[in-house]
């Protein structure tokens, strides 16, 4: 799970009441036309109001050599703050530059939610160090936490919340109430002794008890939802989303409440997980510095475009089937992007509505069929009105009836097959447990780019030669 950013508020010389992205933007224009001791004092000035969320999104947007002297400059108790609103590689650098002694008092102040959180990141040897500045309860609340997954919400489930036995009374659920003061809070969670979950008693119901020695256990809520705690990130989002609570209960499978579930979290984790998809379409990770080093940036990308490489030849070499009428015919070699991108967008379009459906859970064997049809309707129809705008324009275009026929024909079939495929791609995907959003669109090219360019050339081979 990325960092959850908080709202961005710098009340300096710009006012950040009413547009603060933009007003941000000006900050890190006037952070990053200054140098060394005039960026110095500018940062100082900043660091006078500024929440810790802006600090890290400023840090973030210096080069790294800057950045690190910036970062000398952020007072210590606000340290922890700051990195944890930052992005996974930024910390990570900064981190990694920090001398011992400054990294032991900053690994001092560090909870184990926090560590949990960094820990997807850190090496081994940088975790273990940080585990080695805790106490012993504290570690046993690490490796509570990280038996989960990073996709399960027993990891990140916020630990600070309200519990109480079934014998506590209405009286000490009023005073728990008053003197804990936790963000999205209102709820008591009632446990044994062993902290099995028990029941939720509202904050409602108990201030609006008169007798004072009325016990909990009687105010129960009768819609007792919880999270288990190996639900996904999305799952355990979607479930806070539609029960209309603030908190949820999140238990083991052994029915023991070992945290909650916020709306708050819940907002920042659906947020964060269309970022990831947003970045994963360019075969990116929503973690990415913005001045990630060139080796290491390089390296990620690699990958990617060597996966897009492959398909490219493969479409290279479809067109290659056909070289004899591409010879004769140059005008095919005019027209063939079209085919390609009429497809390409078609069919990105049905991925798009596929992958927001399965990622809201709407998807299932049982409504896939029906969404294959009426996305095949969609496609057939928008083919079928370009196929004859563009027939007609490239007969006029060429003088030449068969090419408009061609090239029509080749783009309603094209269109109609990445409708099919913008359904069917990422069911595929999902059934080997691969990420759609990943590698779905890569997919998805090449099946149009191929079926476009067979078809197209397939066509003007049968009625040119």
């Amino acid at each position: 799970m990325s960092e959850l950013k908080n709202e961005l508020s710098s009340e300096d010389e710009v006012d950040t009441s009413s547009q603060p992205q933009a007003d941000v933007s000006q900050v890190v224009h006037l952070l990053t036309e200054a140098e060394g001791d005039e960026q110095a004092e500018v940062f100082s000035d900043i660091l006078t109001e500024a929440e810790p969320g802006t600090i890290a999104l400023l840090l973030e947007s210096l080069p790294l050599d800057e950045r690190y002297d910036r970062w000398q400059q952020v007072n210590v108790a606000e340290r922890v703050d700051v990195l944890n609103l930052m992005r996974a590689d930024p910390r990570l650098g900064i981190v990694k530059k920090m001398p011992d002694e400054e990294l032991d008092l900053l690994f001092s102040q560090l909870s184990p939610e926090d560590l949990i959180e960094w820990s997807d990141s850190l090496p081994d040897d940088i975790t273990d160090r940080a585990l080695a500045q805790m106490g012993e309860r504290q570690r046993k609340h690490f490796e509570l936490y990280d038996q989960y997954s990073e996709n399960e919400i027993g990891r990140y489930a916020d630990h600070q919340m309200l519990a109480l036995s079934l014998t506590s009374t209405v009286a000490q659920g009023q005073r728990f109430f008053r003197r804990i003061d936790l963000d999205c809070n209102d709820h008591i969670f009632l446990v044994d002794n062993v902290d099995k979950y028990l029941g939720t008693v509202r904050r409602y119901d108990v201030f609006k008890t008169a007798d004072l020695d009325t016990q909990l256990q009687t105010l129960i809520w009768e819609d007792n939802r919880v999270i288990s705690a190996d639900s996904s990130l999305i799952e355990a989002a979607e479930a806070i989303e539609h029960s209309s609570e603030l908190e949820l209960p999140v238990v083991d499978e052994e029915g023991i409440l070992i945290g909650r579930m916020t709306l708050r979290t819940a907002t920042a984790l659906v947020r964060e997980h269309y970022e990831a998809q947003l970045m994963a379409t360019a075969g990116m990770d929503e973690h990415d510095d913005l001045f990630a080093p060139i080796v290491v940036g390089a390296k990620r990308r690699a990958v990617w475009l060597g996966i897009n490489l492959l398909t490219a030849f493969l479409a290279s070499a479809t067109i290659g089937l056909f070289e004899n009428v591409l010879s004769q015919v140059v005008a095919l070699a005019v027209l063939m992007p079209i085919v390609a991108s009429m497809g390409g967008i078609a069919g990105s379009q049905s991925l798009t509505l596929m992958i927001r459906g399965m990622a809201m859970g709407q998807i299932s064997a049982g409504n896939v069929m029906s969404l294959m049809k009426n996305e095949l309707g969609i496609g057939a129809l928008n083919g079928l009105l370009w196929s004859i705008v563009i027939g007609i324009i490239a007969g006029w275009w060429f003088n030449d009836t068969i090419m408009g026929v061609v090239i029509a024909c080749a783009i309603l079939i094209n269109m109609a097959v990445a409708a099919i495929a913008g359904v069917m791609v990422p069911m595929i995907l999902q059934r080997f447990k691969q990420d759609a959003a990943l590698s779905g669109s890569v997919i998805l090219t090449t099946v149009t780019d191929v079926v476009g360019f067979f078809t197209f050339l397939g066509l003007a081979t049968i009625l040119y030669l």
